[in-house]
């Protein structure tokens, strides 16, 4: 990695704790998300469903793809845009559900899909779009609220 103007060398990602347990990691470009995305998954502990809160194009898609990768799942990750959610298998077996909820406009469509029985399988899920979803989103949910900074930086703070 090349730093313009300053030869001090930089960590990849900066991790803080913070009140509460919640956590924050810094992505300092698209080049270190994967250092990012492990110290995600170094938090995941036991908890199962987490919903990643961000604008459009803050990064919400990017960060659960380099998280999956880090997870050893080895089909493609992409956005389950149409598809509203896609299964990966993990390398240790773990299986993982991300959801796309953006298109959904009635909380019946989601039951239609059986996104409770996701939700509640005790599988990890990862949730782009959950205010879309938020009567039948589990107490244990863990927001992932991801922000811009500039730069190509984001800030992502895990409570």
């Amino acid at each position: 990695m090349q730093s313009i103007g300053n030869t001090e060398e930089k960590k990849p990602y900066f991790c803080t704790k913070l009140e509460y347990n919640k956590m924050n990691i810094e992505i300092k470009s698209i080049d270190t998300i994967h250092q990012s995305a492990q110290k995600f998954i170094e938090q995941i502990g036991n908890r199962a469903v987490f919903a990643f809160n961000g604008k459009m194009g803050a990064g919400k898609t990017t960060f659960i793809k380099s998280i999956c990768e880090g997870m050893g799942v080895k089909e493609t990750v992409n956005s389950p845009t149409f598809s509203i959610v896609n299964e990966y298998e993990a390398a240790d077996g773990r299986i993982i559900y991300h959801f796309d909820c953006y298109r959904i406009n009635k909380i019946q469509e989601a039951l239609d899909l059986g996104a409770e029985e996701y939700l509640y399988s005790g599988n990890l899920c990862f949730i782009e779009w959950s205010e879309n979803i938020a009567p039948i989103l589990p107490d244990s949910l863990v927001n992932v609220n991801i922000e811009e900074m500039g730069n190509g930086k984001r800030n992502v703070v895990i409570d």
